[in-house]
């Protein structure tokens, strides 16, 4: 089935990213496929919000890894595979003890490390349109 979110402007990314929460069900491998300055760490921090998450958002651009409590008190991950140029970078911080953790991931360029990902992985596009809004879609 395919799925379609449009983000209109910053001030309907909340909106978006509940919608986001409700449509991926029980998926818990997220990795968001998006040109540079997408929105793919705006979106994500409003995921973050949705869910209750009460740090400070940021991308883990040097980290790799961030972590952070939601609300319900279970932990949530965000990668940014950016840096990473070689499998085994991500294969040394432990990367499969997180995408079977059971615990929702959310991955920034997922394909500097995608043949390490898990088949379930849901894979998300994240366009930006002619007039700067933002479309988020993915196949399930």
């Amino acid at each position: 089935m395919k799925h379609q979110i449009t983000i209109k402007d910053t001030a309907d990314l909340d909106r978006a990213a509940g919608e986001f929460l409700k449509e991926i069900g029980q998926h818990r491998l997220i990795a968001f496929f998006a040109p540079m300055g997408a929105g793919k760490t705006t979106f994500t921090t409003a995921i973050c919000r949705m869910l209750g998450v009460e740090d400070a958002v940021c991308s883990p651009t040097f980290t790799i890894v961030n972590e952070y409590m939601t609300e319900s008190g279970e932990p949530m991950y965000h990668f940014d595979f950016y840096r990473i140029t070689r499998l085994q970078e991500a294969v040394e911080i432990g990367l499969d003890d997180y995408l079977y953790s059971g615990c929702l991931c959310i991955m920034e360029w997922p394909e500097n490390i995608e043949e390490l990902l898990p088949e379930e992985t849901l894979k998300v596009t994240i366009s930006v349109n002619d007039d700067l809004s933002r479309t988020v879609s993915w196949e399930d």
